[in-house]
């Protein structure tokens, strides 16, 4: 496990080094009118906190009747014809940020309204692409890495000079008992429950700091993709299947104390189950995520949509409110996800002792 975790680290290190050496800080323009409806402009603020963009937008200010942007662009890695295309995302925008396309030899690429990146030849014929971008769902995966590798490898250093938590380890140790001893444990079982532990604490810390991440100003509702969540599920459906005993292939395809053609009928069933388990988690996680983001910005909207003191006022309040909810369900999924997870390990390994009549 350690080495999992050492290739890890190298592999998120380099990728996380190949950005930095191409990022800056760009300004765009866009000319204003002064009849530009507010409610487009909340628009473009929900999409970009819901979506998965190539840049950061930080803030704007007005300079000789121009609004000026100014936002961080983050690399677009490309594989297209045997050749890695690396530029920055501020490529596909003009002075004005409008959207414009990027020319690279005999390859044109283009940025869509749903920030898919696509490509064609010069004759305007479409091209397959890799697409290895690094977009904001990606950084912030990153920084959740790096807060974990560097919050819990310092944790371990003073564990070794003196037993007591010291620092942050005050925090974080009573939720690592927590999960070991009352959700692995109880799920698991004492015999087998340490091989899952390095997973489940992982996946929590994981989960839940990236949903705090996507709280803030800046951040990026990573839960949102089901990229990530179904990434996390198949590992959880991975892990499950290759550590399952006989006892628990036994009871999916020929279970006993079941009359020999129900059997037949309900091995197809319960090999379904295994699937849908994950299936399970996957959709979990991401609708509520999901859901409890874009309610959050539908009350932030009704402020634009009343623009008076009382109705800004109410609206602020409750989203102010939500948002204090949110807190709370950040941790409940990251909880939910571990305590499935390490249920769906406990039936996989769980020893059954069948009497004969």
């Amino acid at each position: 496990m350690n080495n999992i975790k050492t290739v890890t680290f190298i592999a998120i290190l380099t990728l996380f080094i190949s950005c930095l050496n191409n990022s800056y800080a760009g300004e765009y323009e866009l000319n204003t009118d002064t009849d530009r409806d507010i409610r487009k402009e909340y628009k473009a603020f929900k999409d970009h906190h819901l979506k998965d963009i190539h840049s950061f937008k930080f803030f704007k200010y007005k300079k000789d009747d121009k609004t000026i942007y100014v936002s961080f662009p983050l690399p677009i890695i490309i594989y297209c014809q045997g050749n890695l295309d690396v530029f920055m995302s501020s490529k596909f925008y003009n002075s004005k940020n409008k959207r414009v396309e990027h020319k690279i030899d005999d390859r044109v690429y283009k940025i869509d309204y749903h920030e898919h990146i696509i490509a064609r030849n010069t004759l305007g014929e479409p091209l397959s692409i890799v697409d290895l971008s690094i977009t904001k769902n990606v950084v912030f995966i990153l920084l959740a890495f790096f807060i974990m590798f560097f919050v819990f490898g310092k944790m371990a250093k003073s564990y070794k000079s003196n037993p007591i938590p010291r620092g942050i380890g005050r925090f974080l140790e009573p939720i690592v008992l927590y999960i070991r001893d009352d959700i692995a444990r109880p799920n698991i079982g004492e015999k087998h429950y340490k091989r899952y532990m390095s997973f489940l604490l992982t996946v929590f810390f994981f989960i839940w700091f990236v949903n705090l991440f996507g709280l803030t100003p800046l951040g990026s509702n990573v839960t949102n993709s089901i990229a990530v969540t179904a990434s996390l599920a198949i590992l959880t459906y991975l892990i499950t299947t290759f550590t399952a005993n006989k006892n628990y292939w036994g009871h999916i395809f020929w279970m006993p104390g079941v009359p020999t053609p129900m059997k037949i009928i309900l091995a197809p069933i319960e090999l379904l189950g295994t699937i849908i388990k994950p299936f399970s988690l996957m959709i979990r996680l991401y609708a509520n995520m999901t859901a409890g983001h874009v309610v959050l910005m539908s009350i932030l909207g009704l402020i634009f949509i009343f623009q008076n003191w009382l109705g800004g006022t109410l609206s602020f309040g409750l989203a102010f409110a939500l948002a204090l909810l949110e807190l709370l369900v950040c941790a409940l999924q990251a909880y939910i996800f571990t305590m499935l997870s390490a249920l769906y390990f406990g039936a996989a390994v769980e020893e059954h002792h069948h009497e004969e009549h």
